[in-house]
């Protein structure tokens, strides 16, 4: 069994779903997920296996999201049974099938997501406050976010934080985006980069 590595959000944004419908799965115990710590909060939380990004992903891009909940279920479960790297063509009813190759590019963004967010994402109290930054400088991640939802590219981050690789950068946008800030905004947080 696959470890559990994304929350309902991650998962949600990689697969490019509403969280809402990740919930909905969950809630139909097509896909049950499994609690473990939180990254940076403190508490647990429900994780998923990266492939769940390939069940949401390859059902939006089939155009398949009110199939009924049998046939969703085969398909997780036809999905859970297949090697990682191994994606294609399942059968989810007689003649039925589903091309798992649609979401094929996902799931290598997704595993690499992952990577990159453990290796570079981290949370010190004693750095901004314990709000997520980029690993070895005082970038947080909404800022990133902030300024590429402004007009910035990977490139101009990069220009500007040639030390910071893109792959940190990329990581950043999505967990600040998967991963919102509660309460009120104050000001342009992203103005500001130390």
């Amino acid at each position: 069994m696959e470890t559990p590595d994304l929350t309902i959000r991650e998962t949600a944004a990689l697969s490019g779903v509403a969280s809402t419908v990740v919930e909905k799965t969950v809630q139909s115990g097509i896909i049950v997920p499994h609690a473990a710590p939180a990254l940076f909060r403190g508490g647990s939380t429900r994780y998923l296996p990266a492939r769940a990004v390939v069940y949401f992903h390859a059902l939006k891009a089939a155009d398949l999201a009110d199939l009924p909940r049998r046939h969703k279920r085969a398909i997780w479960s036809r999905i859970t049974g297949m090697e990682p790297m191994r994606l294609g063509p399942v059968e989810f009813a007689p003649g039925a099938t589903l091309d798992l190759n649609l979401a094929h590019i996902q799931f290598g963004i997704a595993n690499g997501y992952r990577e990159a967010r453990d290796r570079y994402i981290k949370s010190n109290p004693e750095i901004l406050g314990g709000t997520p930054v980029i690993d070895g400088t005082r970038i947080p991640v909404y800022a990133v976010l902030g300024r590429l939802r402004h007009g910035d590219t990977i490139e101009d981050l990069h220009d500007d934080y040639p030390h910071v690789p893109r792959d940190a950068i990329r990581a950043a946008e999505i967990y600040a985006a998967a991963h919102p800030l509660r309460g009120r905004p104050s000001g342009r947080p992203w103005h500001r980069m130390d």
